[in-house]
């Protein structure tokens, strides 16, 4: 465990660990590690530039001739930074992470998706695995495109939420529908993969 904080020379530039300390200490999320405030809807390329600079900061080749603590507490910094990039740079893990954050969703969940959208889901789906089975690509791609027009139209009722969502402006109700469209828009993203 890393207490207190360690300085290091290179080239003129001074890093704390004692970020990490605080980080183990009060389970620092992902938003906090990039300064960044908690949001569903993130800036690609302010999170892009905020990974170079944490990635450069953290890069484990700059701490060589530390002590095996030190370069293992870089490593375990370089890796939090890693996972928090590719969190941030899917739409839906971020939305995932808030979730999760704000204990709303369990990482093996059994959500139970509203009957009437399942029954169109279903649907669709029997459509296109029989197409699939007579090759006609023609309905494939006709049913294709319904599940694209119905992942925009589960998005409408949320849009406003996600792109504008405020930590501390946003209701639990508010998030419950992010967490509806969620499971919907995953549901039909495996339809999806399952055409190629």
């Amino acid at each position: 465990m890393l207490i207190g904080s360690y300085t290091y020379g290179i080239a003129g530039c001074v890093t704390h660990l004692y970020f990490l300390f605080i980080i183990q200490q009060n389970n620092m999320n992902y938003f906090e590690l990039y300064n960044i405030p908690v949001s569903l809807h993130l800036n690609a390329a302010d999170v892009k530039k905020k990974f170079y600079e944490l990635s450069r900061q953290y890069h484990p080749d700059f701490f060589t001739n530390e002590s095996k603590d030190q370069q293992a507490d870089i490593l375990e910094m370089s890796s939090l930074v890693n996972k928090a990039f590719k969190t941030f740079s899917n739409e839906d893990e971020t939305i995932k992470y808030v979730l999760q954050l704000k204990g709303l969703l369990e990482e093996e969940e059994k959500y139970q998706l509203p009957s009437n959208f399942l029954m169109d889901v279903m649907d669709l789906n029997e459509q296109l695995m029989e197409a699939k089975m007579d090759g006609d690509e023609v309905i494939i791609a006709s049913l294709k495109s319904q599940i694209k027009n119905l992942k925009t139209e589960i998005y409408a009722p949320v849009k406003e939420i996600i792109e504008h969502y405020k930590d501390d402006l946003s209701s639990e109700k508010e998030l419950l529908q992010v967490k509806d469209y969620y499971y919907k828009k995953k549901y039909l993203n495996r339809i999806l993969a399952g055409i190629k």
